[in-house]
C-alpha cells in the first residue's frame, strides 16, 4: 500500500472548496454508474444467451457490410439523380 500518496490524496481533497468536492463526488458517481451500468449489460447479455440455449448468433460481417453499402449507393443515387 502506498501510505504517502493516500496521505497526500487526502491532504489535496481536505484543501478542495465545497464546489470542488461536489464537483469530486459526481465524478466518482459517474464511474460508478458506468461500472454499474456495465454489469446490467453482462447479465442482460447472459440473459439472451440463456435463452438462445448457449448458442452464439451467426453473422456474417462480411455480408453485413456489403448491405450497407448497397444501401448507402442506392441513396447516393437517388440523391444524384434528384439533383439533375
Amino acid at each position: 500500500m502506498n501510505i504517502q500518496l493516500v496521505e497526500s490524496l487526502a491532504n489535496v481533497i481536505q484543501a478542495l472548496s465545497s464546489e470542488e468536492r461536489e464537483l469530486l463526488n459526481e465524478k466518482l458517481a459517474e464511474k460508478s454508474s458506468w461500472q454499474s451500468l456495465r454489469a446490467k449489460i453482462e447479465a442482460n447479455a447472459q440473459a439472451i444467451q440463456q435463452r438462445r440455449g448457449n448458442q452464439f448468433l451467426e453473422t456474417d460481417v462480411d455480408e453485413i457490410i456489403h448491405q450497407m453499402r448497397e444501401e448507402r449507393d442506392e441513396q447516393l443515387m437517388a440523391g444524384l439523380f434528384l439533383l439533375a
